[in-house]
């Protein structure tokens, strides 16, 4: 073995202190194997070891939750299904932001492997993928390709394995020029009495290995995705991993019939840190200790080594504990599905994980450094002036007026963050199982539990332009529009997942940042009743190799999931009946601070970014709710990115109809991103009034144009904006 300099601690990302406590643990320097397994558990990835002392603050009860934070992926009640079952939807958001920018393709693939792994671990079969994309400006030179790249990956992916991908979100900005983000979000549905857990029990118990073979791919992923970028970005190329579709889908049938059994204990999938974690996870959980023989472990490639095993992210692969003397039962199944299975351990009780190979011990260590006495950091974050003052976001002063909202429309319609994403979501198959019932483009996604007229309801949403310029604000609002869009269709929100994307957490500006997105987003879920239930932390999202260093935005992203209970009385945003008249419900301040507007008409990013009032944003929801469950509205939308006149050329654009708006007449009514607000249309105005909900009328479902005081529009003239920016992009 080699001797451990503190050059090879320093390549294993570990400083001095941690090392110390490597060796007061041990009792002993360590050897590489256990070097290489104390530096991917230690790692940012695994332990969260700056965010965790926060985390722990975030409400994650409710009635309806079955399973917090902790697990592979979030449970909730999702009522009956048929036949009298009780169901469960099972899910999570995580990262795949370092990969995806180093080897866009596979990285983005991967993603979206690691996250379905995630959630029919649990026994639940996957019913729709979403994801949360971020950008840098369309001109940088490598841009194009990170996008094609990233889309086709996500697109090949899903496609292949089965599983509809039916919304998310794409921005760009600047920030993200050195290190995009790509969050992964995967939602299934299982029967309440067939949910999996991770926790290894059963001194004696075999432990299985099932799935692809190991290689050298992505050795070293997760050290590797807890740091930021310098010069050296290409020689990362090969801690990227390769996925494989098809055998993701044969997994995940072979898993589920397995699972239809009595023969599993335990089960984990091998993501971050593949064996090495899954293995630690499921030891720890259960308050046990591991011993596996390496000599066993399916390897595809000679010669490969303890060290290269155990770190190794190949994907599609799974660890279970199965019960004594199932093992050939099991073991036929996999074989079935033409997939390897092997016995590598057995559960024991020393507490320790062990590993074997050749004859000789290579490995001991105890659990408990290695998982819940992981470091844990409180990390100085600036104070709320002090942030101010670094963030350097201008006061909202001299406001021009718009002498032309026609034209401004027209451009903010083109502009990147607003133009139509049917680029991307036509690359993806959204209706594979044939129950989608509303498609991207909508304010959420929408697929019917299946044998029921119930369905799911999900949303991805965060506004980092709002979470710098004021992190609380920010990670309120997050959590709100999530909430927002789900009751846009009528579904009522349940829970949320998160993927919180911060810069390198060692700056106390970026720590700022983290705290306060997190207080905000806490402060929302405890006034929504809307529970975080599962998440990802990804942190050290920052680039040198541009020069100068650039951190992103602070991106909470936050993918929300609620029930609808009946799907034929979904709502969609797209105009009805020549006729109707069209409300807002809720306030209509002009809040220009921090708005596209702002950004893509006078080129600012100043002011605040609007106020989010929690008790306002829950008795709108509620409101818009009881408005579709009666039937009294035929169209919604939420009031987001763009205010009032983009969300109403949305409506249009969905329909082909136009509108006539009598109440639209400066920059702050029609760009002005105020929250808690909804536009409705509805035949019937005396029928949707509401004490103490404030409503306007602002206009009449009619023509072919979207027209107001002193501007018109014609919608295909918007629809040429809004379907250029792609078009013309991919085509240069």
């Amino acid at each position: 073995m080699s001797e451990i300099t503190p050059q090879i601690v320093a390549d294993h990302g570990l400083n001095e202190e941690e090392y110390a406590r490597i060796l007061h643990a041990m009792g002993r320097e360590p050897n590489m194997v256990e070097l290489g397994i104390f530096s991917v558990m230690w790692s940012e990835h695994c332990s969260y070891k700056s965010s965790r002392i926060h985390l722990k603050k975030l409400p994650t009860e409710a009635p309806w939750v079955i399973c917090g934070p902790g697990e592979n992926a979030g449970v909730i009640d999702i009522g009956d299904g048929p036949n009298g079952t009780k169901l469960a939807a099972i899910f999570k958001m995580e990262s795949h932001n370092h990969p995806s920018y180093i080897e866009p393709y596979q990285g983005a693939a991967t993603g979206v492997g690691g996250i379905l792994r995630d959630v029919f671990t649990m026994g639940a079969r996957p019913v729709a993928n979403m994801n949360a994309l971020r950008f840098g400006r369309p001109d940088h030179p490598k841009m194009k390709h990170l996008v094609q790249g990233v889309v086709a990956g996500i697109g090949g992916y899903g496609n292949c394995v089965g599983v509809p991908t039916v919304g998310g979100e794409t921005n760009f900005h600047p920030a993200y020029d050195g290190n995009i983000l790509v969050n992964a979000m995967t939602v299934g549905v299982a029967d309440q009495d067939k949910i999996f857990y991770s926790a290894a029990t059963g001194l004696g118990n075999p432990i299985v290995y099932v799935g692809s073979k190991t290689g050298r791919d992505g050795i070293h992923g997760a050290t590797m995705a807890s740091a930021d970028f310098g010069a050296d970005i290409e020689e990362k190329r090969p801690t990227v991993q390769v996925g494989d579709p098809f055998t993701e889908k044969l997994l995940i049938e072979a898993c589920l019939e397995l699972m239809a059994s009595d023969a599993i204990v335990a089960i984990q999938d091998m993501g971050a840190a593949g064996l090495t974690s899954s293995s630690v996870e499921m030891a720890t959980n259960g308050k046990a200790g591991i011993i596996l023989d390496m000599d066993k472990v399916p390897c595809r490639e000679e010669g490969m080594t303890p060290y290269e095993m155990m770190l190794s992210e190949s994907q599609e692969r799974m660890l279970m504990v199965l019960k004594p003397g199932r093992e050939e039962f099991a073991k036929a199944i996999f074989d079935k599905w033409e997939l390897d299975f092997a016995v590598i351990g057995e559960v024991t009780d020393t507490g320790h994980m062990v590993l074997m190979w050749k004859g000789e011990v290579v490995c001991d260590i105890p659990l408990g450094p290695l998982a819940e006495d992981a470091p844990l950091y409180d990390r100085p974050a600036a104070s709320k002036d002090e942030y101010k003052a670094w963030a350097k976001v201008q006061p909202l002063n001299d406001i021009p007026a718009s002498h032309d909202l026609g034209a401004d429309l027209l451009k903010l319609m083109a502009s990147p963050d607003l133009a139509s994403r049917a680029w991307i979501w036509q690359q993806y198959d959204s209706q594979v199982g044939g129950d989608t019932a509303q498609l991207s483009g909508g304010d959420a996604a929408v697929v019917r539990i299946h044998g029921t007229n119930r369905a799911l309801a999900m949303s991805t949403d965060c506004t980092p332009r709002y979470c710098y310029a004021d992190p609380y604000e920010g990670g309120k609002q997050a959590v709100a529009e999530t909430y927002r869009n789900i009751s846009a269709v009528g579904a009522t929100p349940l829970a949320i997942t998160n993927c919180l994307n911060f810069a390198n957490p060692q700056r106390p500006e970026i720590m700022a940042q983290i705290v306060g997105c997190l207080e905000g987003m806490g402060d929302a879920c405890r006034a929504l009743d809307y529970p975080i239930v599962s998440g990802n932390v990804s942190l050290y999202n920052e680039s040198k190799a541009t020069g100068g260093g650039s951190a992103i935005l602070p991106t909470p992203a936050i993918g929300g999931v609620g029930v609808l209970e009946d799907v034929s009385k979904m709502a969609t945003i797209g105009f009805k009946n020549e006729g109707d008249g069209i409300f807002v419900i809720g306030d209509n301040n002009g809040h220009l601070g921090q708005s596209l507007w702002l950004r893509e008409l006078q080129g600012r990013e100043d002011g605040a970014p609007p106020p989010v009032d929690l008790a306002k944003e829950r008795a709108h929801a509620e409101f818009i709710r009881q408005l579709i469950q009666d039937g009294k509205v035929n169209a919604v939308h939420d009031v987001s990115d763009g205010g009032l006149l983009v969300a109403l050329t949305e409506m249009a654009l969905a329909s082909g109809r136009g509108c006539v708006l009598a109440e639209i007449g400066d920059a702050f009514t029609a760009f002005g991103e105020d929250q808690a607000r909804y536009v409705v249309t509805s035949a019937h105005a005396n029928h949707i009034q509401a004490a103490g909900i404030p409503m306007t009328r602002i206009g009449t479902v009619s023509g072919d144009a979207v027209a107001g005081p002193g501007f018109s529009v014609a919608v295909a003239e918007l629809r040429a904006a809004h379907e250029s920016f792609f078009k013309d992009w991919m085509e240069s």
